[in-house]
């Protein structure tokens, strides 16, 4: 099951989210503490104006009455209140800061609590309490109207986020895809260069590497189509000089001769085809059966072909593939190896498997990196009439044309095995119908 943190988006949302609300939390607990402090120095300046107001006021006009909410208390007023040891954080640091203002050995006191906020100041100079209102010093709420801008800040910024991370991992993703086609050995068109400099330059030089690679591919197609084609006509009029040949062990031998060129040559023209195959698509199943029948009655001396069929019929492939692809195996199994050939076929919670495995002596293991390259023998013992060394490199092509994966090795030490594997997804269409009804 894919997760969608492991890929690039996942990975760049999770990292941008984190970040963003880090800094936002950051942001807000800063701002909580700055407001906190502000309202505190707000207040100390305004309750040192005040004192400063009234002592200047008793000074020189002591016959005015005083503002109100501002008045002088004597000090042997039952009203004053007492020296508190115990005040809140807030208010022991609102007195300290207001008394650091003040004269040396002035008192500072703050109102009894469940009255307005008062301050009592009495300095050594000074005859009466000076009692001023002071503006509360009120702990910041935890959820306030900033929350709200806050949150709705941090969503634009996580929507545009994720919009930038999605911009910037989609021409990465598209050319990850074009990579898969590649390895597959399916078209690839032409990736578009967006992005930052680097990736633009890393797209450009995989669309120049599929190009040249394509042109290679086509030229060498071009060459073995040619030099096949061209010996057809040759081959046809030799064995046809060969049938009228009067000595019959001769005759024989230079017509089995002629039939090994001729499967030569068709294996050449079937690896040099690069197009798509476009014949119908059949339930693998029934097909791999009727195959396996029609080897049995054709192929003399062929050793036992036994079948599992296990796939259902929504496992489908193009017939010409599926054909190609059972032939070649089944006359390696038939040259190389040892029955019984067992060719069986089973479903997966990935998608489906096509298996076809012999009981002959199999591949050395150092040799099987160089199985299915074309036109590599593993020793004299494999020539033989009529193989030049295609068969499984023409497996592993139409394999990988029709969007699967191939596995060859030995199995248990009992023969070759030659498993491929198709995702649901590479499919043809037909196959969803079918998977859906059964």
């Amino acid at each position: 099951m894919r997760r969608p943190i492991d890929s690039l988006f996942g990975r760049l949302a999770l990292l941008v989210v984190a970040v963003l609300m880090l800094s936002h939390f950051a942001w807000y607990a800063l701002m909580r503490l700055e407001r906190s402090q502000l309202q505190t120095r707000y207040a100390v300046e305004e309750a040192t104006f005040l004192v400063d107001a009234v002592r200047q006021h008793v000074a020189r006009t002591p016959d005015q009455p005083l503002p109100s909410r501002v008045k002088l208390v004597d000090p042997a007023s039952p009203d004053v209140p007492a020296a508190s040891r115990n005040m809140p954080p807030p208010l022991a640091r609102f007195a300290d800061d207001v008394r650091d203002r003040m004269p040396a050995d002035t008192q500072v006191r703050v109102g009894p609590p469940g009255a307005p906020p008062t301050l009592w100041v009495r300095a050594a100079t000074d005859q009466n309490w000076i009692v001023v209102p002071v503006q509360p010093l009120r702990t910041p709420r935890s959820l306030d109207r900033t929350v709200l801008w806050l949150v709705t800040i941090f969503s634009f910024a996580v929507m545009a986020a994720l919009f930038a991370a999605w911009a910037l991992q989609r021409p990465l993703r598209l050319l990850a895809q074009a990579v898969a086609r590649f390895g597959r050995g399916l078209p690839v068109p032409p990736v578009p260069e967006r992005g930052p400099r680097e990736l633009r330059q890393l797209t450009h030089g995989f669309n120049q590497m599929v190009q040249e690679v394509a042109r290679t591919e086509n030229d060498r197609a071009v060459m073995l189509a040619g030099v096949a084609h061209d010996l057809k006509t040759p081959l046809a009029r030799l064995r046809l000089r060969a049938e009228m040949m009067d000595d019959a062990k001769t005759r024989d031998g230079v017509v089995r001769d002629v039939d090994s060129m001729t499967h030569i040559v068709e294996q050449f023209l079937l690896f040099a085809h690069d197009g798509a195959d476009r014949s119908e698509a059949v339930e693998v199943d029934a097909q791999c059966e009727r195959v396996v029948r029609s080897y049995r009655a054709v192929a003399t001396g062929a050793p036992t072909v036994q079948t599992e069929l296990n796939a259902g019929p929504s496992f489908l492939l193009p017939a010409a593939t599926l054909d190609r692809i059972l032939s070649n195996l089944l006359d390696n199994a038939h040259a190389y190896g040892a029955p019984p050939v067992i060719v069986a076929t089973a479903r997966t919670p990935q998608g489906f498997t096509l298996l076809v495995s012999d009981n002959g002596k199999g591949i050395a293991a150092q040799d099987l990196i160089n199985a299915s390259r074309p036109f590599v023998r593993l020793d004299p013992a494999r020539g033989g009439n009529g193989h030049s060394g295609l068969g499984l490199a023409i497996v592993e092509r139409l394999v990988r044309r029709a969007g699967g994966e191939w596995e060859i090795g030995n199995h248990g030490g009992c023969g070759l095995r030659v498993l491929m594997s198709f995702p649901f997804e590479v499919l043809p269409r037909v196959a969803t119908a079918s998977e859906n009804a059964w």
